[in-house]
């Protein structure tokens, strides 16, 4: 099966190993993995501040550069359920090319946890890692892209993994976005919030499927210096199958 690998800004800016074990796992899993080397940001950023003819010459650019694939996947709940808004974003009367366009789009993606299980039809991947850890649901991930069972299927069986239940789960961590930017004193608030939610299930990693809500998550956790690492889902599901050079 080929799949197209829609990285994202973030992980192809600061988190290039959670790009590395999504690739290491689809290949394992029995994809061909092809990266269009012309991909961009998904143009969510401008979407989210109005400023949508910017949002749609990004989203213009991203359809024609993934035109050719059968399927593509990206690390991140959030930028996957952009490309799906472009459907909306090109509903004016002289653009229903481009909306046909971005409907097939949106058809052809997924989330990888999502891809894994509704597409491969896998939920054991192998995968160890013997800690205690909690997980994370990004609001876009769950709210506007309806992701909610796939990672919680795949984790569950993860050899060694003791997932201890997030209290107030449903709450927001405060990135958002630009949120984070131009409401930084809420943001920090929000996410000191989910930092001592954290700490009440004694985790020692903190798992998610967005690189947004864990480089938010993971700058508070740093500057407290509480004992907690955080992880990709990507990651812990490639989690000790290296040494194996699987």
């Amino acid at each position: 099966m080929k799949v197209s690998l829609f990285i994202t800004c973030l992980a192809d800016v600061f988190y290039p190993e959670v790009g590395r074990a999504t690739v290491e796992l689809l290949e394992r899993l029995g994809c061909e993995v092809d990266f269009p080397v012309a991909q961009t940001c998904c143009g969510q950023p401008a979407f989210n501040s109005g400023y949508h003819r910017e949002a749609k010459k990004a989203a213009r650019h991203m359809i024609e550069t993934f035109a050719h694939a059968d399927y593509v996947v990206a690390p991140s709940g959030s930028c996957t359920a952009m490309l799906k808004e472009y459907v909306h974003l090109f509903s004016g009367e002289d653009e229903r090319e481009w909306q046909e366009k971005a409907r097939a789009l949106a058809e052809k993606s997924y989330e990888l946890t999502q891809f894994l299980v509704e597409i491969l039809e896998v939920e054991d991947v192998d995968a160890t890692l013997p800690v205690k850890a909690t997980y994370h649901r990004s609001c876009h991930m769950t709210r506007l892209l309806g992701v909610k069972d796939a990672p919680m299927k795949l984790l569950a069986h993860v050899k060694g993994l003791s997932l201890a239940e997030l209290p107030c789960a449903h709450d927001c961590c405060g990135f958002g976005g630009t949120f984070s930017v131009k409401m930084a004193p809420i943001s920090q608030q929000m996410a000191d919030e989910k930092v001592s939610h954290i700490e009440e299930t004694d985790a020692e990693v903190l798992i998610g499927a967005d690189c947004g809500c864990l480089m938010h998550l993971g700058g508070r956790i740093h500057r407290q210096g509480k004992p907690i690492r955080v992880m990709h889902i990507a990651q812990v599901l490639q989690s000790g199958l290296e040494k194996e050079g699987r």
